[in-house]
């Protein structure tokens, strides 16, 4: 879950998506190797980059970061847990994969996401076609392990070996599956905490696989999400440690959307010095992460097997703790990388195993010609697409009475998480010309929001009033384009590229999850 939702905060954009893509190993070195390079993904949980969320992974930077590519314009293609992670697995934007929200009303790991998207994954394929041994272990996605949707008994197709942790984030008290079969975990730190667990089930993989086939491994670590239960040895770091107050820290969002409009400002004393006790655990969590980080990375370096492995670190969302509190700001979106939406890394690690991409249903596109020097940035993508429905409950939040129903997880300044009407679609575009943000509420003001990530690369200030309507009329085409779009409609040139060309019948290619609206008067 990406943000204080079930705290209190700020998200952006990206993941801000915050996410940390980083690749490890020289490609030379796999043209003359027998044998298709291993692939390893290490995925957080709410990690972010542009509020200091690396800062405590001091052994990852240097194991993974400096030693391989950092990628800058890196973003989700959904600000929320399940949707984005959906996204990574099966390298579809949330309308063609249906995965809306963390519940299983909202096809989280519901039996028609088994049936319709869990057999097409990209570990699916790689076990299935590129003769891959592949290894889970961690949070899969948020309803993982509910009753009815075949419990911690289901084992997804594409795993050779599965640890999968039931339903959310903890790092105490929880259930894992394990090859289908529930294991009970306590509260002891020698024997329960879970991301030293997944550390420990991830060795014995690379100790006891085969080692004469290729593997992918993805380890699903909790941290840095809630509970933020830091490992007995880190509890007490970072005590200076304090949410950092940027330009758009506790500043009130007058030209934003409505759910942004009508909470305090400033926020109360108790309000900011509880950010402040997040901040500073989500980072003690982190610690145990840069451990894992380390203990898999060295035990490739022991195998030999370090120079034929591709090593991916990154976050299945971004998290902000500041003022501004919903979810299509950029620091919940992005991501470090070029211009690369989440739903790229299925097609990449399809791509390093050597199977043909454009066999599958996949939105996204293979980045690995990037990482070989082979795509110049005039030859990318321009604009990518995000998009976000609205949680909210139907009876009122105490916290915030006069609101009535509709809103979800408000805090005492009625700084609400989310709402029924918080739902939105967005591009993204960076091109030569342009470094825009453009987003569209389904709500009944259609709002509209635009921001110049140049100029204001904090998002303070909505230009949607000001900007011109021919650039407002082109971003909306665009955005309906990419909002009914499917596998390769979903990688046309945006409305930046010299390579564009405007073609009325793609608007219609397929049936949008959200109707995109142009308001016409602004």
């Amino acid at each position: 879950m990406a943000s204080l939702r079930g705290e209190l905060p700020s998200l952006m954009n990206t993941l801000l998506i915050c996410v940390t893509f980083i690749s490890l190993s020289c490609c030379e070195e796999f043209a003359k190797s027998y044998r298709r390079p291993n692939i390893v993904l290490i995925l957080t949980d709410d990690l972010d980059i542009a509020n200091g969320g690396l800062t405590p992974l001091s052994k990852t930077k240097k194991l993974i970061g400096d030693a391989g590519i950092s990628f800058t314009n890196a973003f989700v293609a959904s600000p929320l847990c399940c949707p984005s992670r959906a996204s990574i697995l099966t390298g579809k934007y949330p309308h063609n994969h249906h995965v809306i929200n963390n519940t299983l009303e909202g096809n989280c790991s519901s039996i028609v996401w088994q049936k319709t998207e869990e057999g097409h994954t990209f570990p699916a394929l790689l076990k299935a076609f590129a003769g891959y041994q592949t290894f889970f272990a961690g949070k899969y996605l948020n309803q993982y392990g509910h009753r009815e949707a075949g419990g911690v008994e289901h084992v997804p197709p594409g795993w050779s070996y599965w640890v999968g942790l039931e339903k959310n984030s903890k790092y105490y008290n929880y259930t894992l599956s394990v090859n289908g079969k529930a294991q009970k975990h306590g509260s002891d730190y020698s024997k329960d905490y879970l991301t030293d667990v997944l550390a420990n089930m991830s060795l014995d993989f690379l100790q006891y696989k085969s080692n004469f086939l290729p593997f992918f491994m993805m380890v699903s670590v909790p941290a840095p999400h809630s509970p933020w239960t830091a490992a007995p040895q880190y509890q007490n770091k970072f005590n200076t440690t304090k949410a950092p107050r940027g330009p758009n820290f506790n500043i009130h969002g007058k030209d934003k959307h409505w759910l942004i409009r009508q909470a305090k400002t400033p926020m109360s004393n108790s309000s900011i010095k509880f950010l402040d006790e997040a901040f500073r655990k989500r980072w003690t969590t982190l610690l145990s992460v840069d451990d894992l980080v380390e203990k898999i990375v060295k035990q490739l370096e022991i195998r030999g097997e370090l120079d034929s492995t591709y090593v991916f670190f990154t976050s299945d969302n971004g998290y902000h703790t500041g003022g501004l509190f919903k979810w299509l700001f950029e620091f919940v979106i992005r991501f470090t990388l070029r211009l690369i939406p989440n739903v790229d890394l299925g097609p990449t690690m399809l791509d390093i195993a050597g199977y043909n991409v454009s066999k599958t249903q996949m939105d996204g596109m293979s980045f690995l010609p990037i990482m070989e020097g082979l795509v110049n940035s005039t030859g990318w993508r321009t604009d990518i697409l995000v998009e976000y429905e609205g949680e909210g409950s139907n009876v009122t939040d105490p916290a915030c009475p006069l609101l009535g129903p509709g809103v979800s997880e408000c805090f005492p300044d009625c700084v609400c998480e989310d709402s029924y009407n918080n739902t939105y679609a967005c591009v993204r575009t960076i091109g030569p010309s342009a470094n825009l943000q453009y987003c569209e509420f389904d709500d009944n003001e259609v709002f509209v929001e635009v921001y110049n990530m140049t100029a204001d690369p904090f998002q303070l200030t909505n230009v949607a009033r000001s900007i011109e309507q021919e650039v407002l009329e082109k971003m909306n085409r665009r955005l309906m384009i990419l909002q009914s779009c499917s596998g390769q409609s979903c990688r046309t040139p945006g409305v930046y590229d010299p390579r564009y060309k405007f073609d009325p019948r793609q608007m219609f290619i397929g049936q949008s999850w959200q109707q995109s609206r142009l308001r016409q008067k602004i």
